[in-house]
């Protein structure tokens, strides 16, 4: 069936090409983005994705062969997502039928899935962009037409599949994950685009040199469509012939903004380098990542939740000022506020950098916990009992206690469990070094008590 006659079916789905669409290079209109008018025409223009592209790999059998069922890329933006699915679709000769998960509906896909079955003799290939976006009902939708192999799915996605996509229809595809490009990767497109008479920008013919190129990239965090758009605008306002100066980038690094998704991917994976990089004692990183978050847009009291976490979690009684310091510092991001609380954090994430680390309050809270689950519960010694009124006097609660502050160094040698268990072991870090000496000491008293109490 011609490509003309379907548009109206789909609503916003897009037939992009039938099965006799060819596979040569050819120039595309001038209005299309320099981004789309540069997308690669073979896996082996795809750049910066050598470890999915490289003769021999896994993707480029399967294409060779044309013996594929659903296929999942996960990757940032601009990384080449689209690009294997257009270029995956021209090299199997595949209907190609593209929607965005964003607009699309249950009454499109329904329609679409419908002329998928009608059209068996001609393979249709299904790209489904930003896939995560699907709801579980759209993505259940699916599966009895990926299973019998009605329509063959290619999901994009930047969001981890094992947390967006249902399990019946992720283990039912095969999952490539993209990799950000490379500063040099991105620069050789642009340097390509520059003087691609057909595709891209050669009939201006303006030049740059290659560091001014990597600027460029650098400025666009791996992002090749933002990259290429960014390109072509600088091109644009020049006359023809003219040279790309690092003046003409000052523009884009006042406005360059960084990637960081709040509540998604990027969220989580920066606060669990913050939080590892704080732990491991590298103040470096520990205060990129945090003016990463910040630069982000992140809620300065979610990361001082973190840090007052961190102070006991991973710091503990190594030095006890990291929990009053953190619990400030998060008083202070509600007290203060943006912009000036970050400067609260740094003082809080630098002193929970370089403080002494122990972990030995978690894994005592653990021991005590694995005690409970794994051994009968003990009873409240009866001299620790509360002897609070006649009845609790009369069954003998408080009888034998020995009050500590009777005893030298307040250590009387009385046992507080029925079976006494050993949970917390300091570490020979910052002032657990003291607090190892003084429990060392308490043991010798203790043991000192009970032989004389023996003897007596």
């Amino acid at each position: 069936m011609p490509s003309s006659e379907q548009p109206d079916l789909f609503g916003d789905a897009e037939i992009v090409s039938e099965p006799s669409a060819p596979a040569e290079k050819t120039a595309k209109p001038a209005h299309q983005p320099l981004a789309a008018r540069m997308r690669p025409q073979t896996l082996g223009e795809i750049v910066g994705q050598e470890h999915l592209t490289a003769a021999g790999s896994l993707l480029p059998r399967l294409v060779a062969t044309n013996r594929f069922g659903s296929l999942i890329f996960y990757g940032p933006p601009g990384c080449g997502k689209t690009s294997f699915a257009e270029v995956i679709a021209r090299e199997t000769k595949s209907r190609f039928v593209r929607i965005n998960a964003v607009m699309s509906n249950v009454a499109e896909l329904r329609e679409i899935l419908a002329t998928a079955r009608r059209m068996q003799q001609t393979p249709t290939l299904l790209f489904i962009d930003e896939l995560h976006r699907f709801n579980k009902s759209q993505q259940d939708l699916l599966l009895p037409d990926v299973e019998e192999g009605h329509v063959r799915l290619i999901g994009a996605t930047t969001h981890n599949p094992g947390f967006y996509v249902n399990p019946p229809l992720l283990s039912r595809s095969h999952l490539f994950r993209l990799e950000p490009l490379s500063t040099g990767a991105v620069a050789s497109v642009l340097k390509r685009a520059l003087s691609d008479e057909l595709r891209g920008l050669g009939g201006r013919h303006c030049t740059a040199k290659d560091e001014v190129l990597a600027d460029l990239a650098v400025l666009c965090d791996g992002d090749l469509r933002r990259a290429l758009n960014a390109l072509e605008v600088i091109v644009l306002s020049l006359p023809e012939g003219a040279e790309i100066t690092p003046k003409e980038l000052e523009v884009f690094a006042r406005e360059r903004r960084i990637r960081y998704d709040a509540d998604e991917d990027e969220h989580y994976d920066t606060i669990s380098a913050f939080i590892k990089s704080c732990r491991g004692g590298d103040p470096d990183a520990a205060l990129y990542w945090l003016a990463k978050m910040l630069g982000g847009g992140e809620d300065p009291r979610f990361i001082a939740r973190r840090l007052v976490i961190l102070a006991s979690e991973d710091i503990g009684l190594a030095d006890p000022l990291a929990l009053p310091l953190a619990v400030a510092a998060h008083h202070a991001c509600d007290f203060v506020g943006l912009p000036e609380c970050e400067l609260t954090l740094a003082h809080a994430t630098l002193y929970i950098a370089l403080a002494p680390k122990s972990n030995s309050a978690t894994m005592a809270l653990g021991a005590a916990k694995a005690a409970l689950a794994n051994q009968p519960v003990q009873s409240v010694p009866m001299a620790l009992r509360d002897k609070g009124g006649q009845a609790s006097k009369r069954m003998g609660h408080g009888k034998g206690y020995a009050y500590s502050h009777e005893f030298p160094e307040g250590i009387s040698g009385q046992d507080y469990l029925e079976k006494p268990l050993s949970l917390y072991s300091p570490k020979q870090n910052g002032a657990e070094v003291k607090i190892a000496e003084r429990l060392a000491r308490w043991r010798e008293l203790k043991a000192s008590l009970r032989t004389q109490q023996r003897t007596r």
